[in-house]
């Protein structure tokens, strides 16, 4: 939870912290018109605010083997309380499973989910997920191509709009 208000500045630095997340300090300066230090000072009050979550390093899926990208959707037995805390306490040991959001709808949850190849997501399935006590459906939708990839958050309504301009420099992903 955010503890304070972002100005245009933070807004900008956000932004270019999306683009390019290697940035150095210096390199963030020149982008959003700022010193080093104050870049530096700036991040860290973001990373303590939790507003930065944390840093990590953006994986092709088939560069590493992982191919087949698939999206689910859970439908439980029975709702709420122990159920549903047993499904997500299962779900969470599935390295498979790269997000699972509770979701309203004719399911109950949206997982979505990498596998080498469609054997071993049908052993998955058959073996892992179906197999969490308490799943009453499973329906599966294999993506086929992506069309748009990412994962930063647009900003613009934040400080103004300040975040749509693009950072000036945005170096190697």
């Amino acid at each position: 939870m955010q503890k304070r208000p972002l100005d245009p500045t933070d807004v900008r630095i956000l932004a270019a912290l999306q683009a390019h997340g290697r940035m150095s300090s210096i390199e963030l300066g020149e982008a959003v018109h700022l010193s080093a230090s104050q870049c530096h000072r700036r991040m860290k009050r973001l990373e303590e605010d939790g507003v930065i979550a944390a840093y990590t390093a953006v994986l092709d899926p088939e560069a590493v083997g992982l191919g087949l990208l698939a999206f689910i959707a859970v439908t439980l037995a029975r709702h709420g309380g122990e159920p549903a805390r047993r499904f997500e306490d299962a779900v969470r040991r599935l390295p498979e499973v790269l997000e699972c959001h509770s979701i309203s709808g004719e399911a109950d949850y949206l997982l979505r989910v990498v596998a080498p190849d469609l054997k071993a997501f049908s052993d998955f399935m058959m073996n892992d997920l179906v197999a969490i006590p308490g799943v009453a459906s499973v329906r599966s939708n294999i993506a086929l191509q992506p069309v748009k990839r990412g994962g930063a958050l647009p900003l613009a309504h934040l400080a103004g709009g300040a975040a749509r301009t693009a950072p000036a420099k945005r170096g190697p992903r």
